[in-house]
């Protein structure tokens, strides 16, 4: 069999499974261990601690797992490639060095740093780096706020370097989530910057297994055909020289890898055919998926394209303060008592535009004869942000309670008054990649990592060509969409994707005909004064979709009940729509 490089996660996002290192380590065979620990919101996390510490500013948990695993690691070969540096990889190298001496295990351990933006913000400006909004388009000079972080997203090329200068441990800020992945790749098999469909492959593996159990079965519409999922086991990329590679996961371990797991992947948080990385830009379009056997998906035949000449930064500012009080109501006149209780808070507080920004939302409704006194429930929510952590501090929930014994029937709240929260705003932005110094760091010894540049002329690769077919037809039932579709949803700043996926060609020639903008708009009201943007995926079987401006300024400051867009696939598949019987 041709040589591979097996390459392990261990986390999806800070506060991941903390046994799951020791569980890739120990579980099987594997070359190299990744994890990633961070997100937009992680970086607003790891920012409050390092104002609180000016040493910490790093995800933590990373230390309690490298503990449980480093000296096996040493003495397996095994790499260690994560970006738990987040703002501070320098410390967390440190900190990670005391662990291998505590041990008393010799190890190399390298970082990278570059992507911090901050101190040269204002002279990249002043040489014409705008950081324009991607989504507003506005510059970054027209804001103002306090600017408190400023990341660009490194490519793998710093990672294969420490590699290749022997690094066992190597620790990053913040990359790209699939350079954790495409850098050891590179590393091992000696690819060419310029190897566009092999670095394109590497990209597409880190892209599937950057979540951790997320495509061995976790968070799987189809989740009743995953056996224990109590208790998924983490993936594995089976990497190959030729770019080719096979997802799996060690042999005992529970949670289920298949093509459907895969593609729910594939399809979490992306945008278009085209998804660029600061070394390459992969085409998810040529992408192929075939189930090779239990718990083993190849994929393969990925095409890849020179990378653009910028690269994403991840900028945050302080946007202000939020708060939030949920009403209890039960039992009948549902709407009747939420109009009572709104208005009724409003005039307390002196009125909804006193506020920057409120939204009200309402879930449940009249429930005849409950069969639980829960079952009668429903929860009416009231948020607002403000500049003035005065407005929306218990000067805010404290009027919730005055209404307590005067106003509708069965009173009660969720929750007693609170604080006003500070929250940050993430302002996507781009900046010429040869603004960014990417450097590695060993031994105190720095080494700079030249940017990839695309050249002048390139023969983009064409879409594959689909086989036509006609669209199912005949009688239909109603029934809930989900019933033949799968899917997964993200956030990606103040957008959200929600890509549907089914199994069959004929069931696909009907999803293509039949799930257009205008029918989303018309299932999922939440998104009609939005713009949304669709792109077929057919080589995955699969449609995505882009609702820009649903998550309002992004995560860590929508005031939506669910910032990430984690619940809008599954919410899509409850729609009920008319099915074909012949795909039933």
């Amino acid at each position: 069999m041709a040589e591979s490089l097996r390459i392990a996660n261990c986390s999806g996002f800070y506060g991941d499974r903390l046994s799951a290192a020791r569980e890739m380590v120990e579980g099987g065979p594997i070359d190299v261990l990744t994890g990633d620990y961070l997100a937009e919101l992680t970086l607003m996390i790891l920012l409050k601690d390092r104002l609180k510490d000016p040493q910490l500013g790093y995800a933590r948990t990373f230390l309690k797992q490298l503990e449980e695993v480093a000296a096996l690691c040493v003495e397996r070969g095994i790499k260690i490639v994560v970006n738990a540096g987040g703002l501070n990889p320098s410390g967390c190298a440190e900190a990670a060095r005391k662990i291998y001496q505590k041990l008393g295990v010799r190890a190399v351990v390298a970082h990278i740093e570059g992507d911090d933006l901050m101190p040269a913000l204002d002279d990249l400006q002043k040489a014409g780096e705008k950081f324009t909004h991607l989504d507003k388009g506005m510059p970054l000079s027209s804001l103002e706020a306090n600017i408190v972080s400023a990341n660009a997203y490194l490519g793998g090329w710093g990672i294969a370097r420490a590699l290749d200068r022997g690094a066992d441990l190597v620790i990053c800020p913040r990359v790209t989530d699939a350079a954790l992945t495409l850098g050891p790749a590179a590393w091992k098999f000696g690819w060419a910057r310029d190897d566009w469909d092999r670095l394109a492959a590497g990209v597409v593996a880190g892209h599937i297994i950057e979540c951790g159990a997320q495509c061995s079965g976790g968070n799987y519409s189809f989740f009743e055909e995953v056996p224990d999922l109590y208790h998924p086991g983490f993936p594995i990329a089976e990497m190959y020289a030729d770019g080719s590679f096979v997802i799996t996961k060690h042999k005992g371990s529970g949670g289920l890898v298949s093509v459907g797991t895969v593609t729910a992947q594939l399809l979490y948080e992306i945008a278009g055919h085209e998804y660029p990385n600061p070394d390459v830009t992969a085409r998810f379009d040529t992408i192929k998926v075939a189930q090779e056997g239990p718990d083993r998906v190849r994929v393969s035949g990925i095409r890849g394209e020179p990378p653009p000449p910028t690269t994403k930064v991840c900028i945050n500012y302080l946007g202000g303060f939020r708060n939030s009080m949920t009403f209890v109501l039960t039992g009948l006149d549902i709407e009747k008592k939420a109009r009572l209780a709104e208005d009724t808070f409003w005039r307390l507080v002196g009125g909804r535009d006193k506020f920057a920004e409120t939204a009200v939302s309402l879930r449940g409704g009249d429930r005849l004869n409950p069969a639980t006194n829960e079952d009668a429930f429903a929860l009416l929510t009231i948020a607002v942000k403000d500049p003035d952590p005065g407005k929306v501090g218990r000067a805010f929930s404290g009027k919730v309670i005055e209404m307590a014994l005067s106003s509708y029937p069965g009173f009660t709240m969720t929750s007693l008054p609170s604080d006003a929260n500070q929250f940050g705003v993430y302002w996507p932005a781009l900046v010429s990649a040869t603004a960014v110094d990417h450097r590695v760091v060993i031994d105190g010894e720095s080494s700079s990592v030249e940017p990839v540049i695309p050249p002048a002329r390139f023969d983009k690769p064409a879409s594959p060509v689909v086989e036509g077919g006609a669209v199912p037809a005949g009688p239909c039932r109603d029934l809930p969409l989900g019933t033949i579709c799968g899917a997964r949803s993200g956030d990606k700043g103040g957008n959200a994707n929600v890509g549907v996926w089914v199994r069959t060609p004929e069931a696909y020639r009907w999803l293509e005909s039949f799930l257009t903008v205008e029918r989303l708009k018309e299932l999922l009201v939440e998104t009609r004064d939005l713009e949304v943007d669709r792109f077929a995926l057919p080589n995955l079987l699969a449609l995505n979709f882009v609702v820009k401006g649903l998550l309002g300024d992004g995560v860590a400051a929508s005031l939506r009940s669910d910032p990430q867009a984690k619940t809008l696939g599954e919410y899509l598949r409850a729609k009920v729509v008319p099915l074909p019987v012949a795909l039933l």
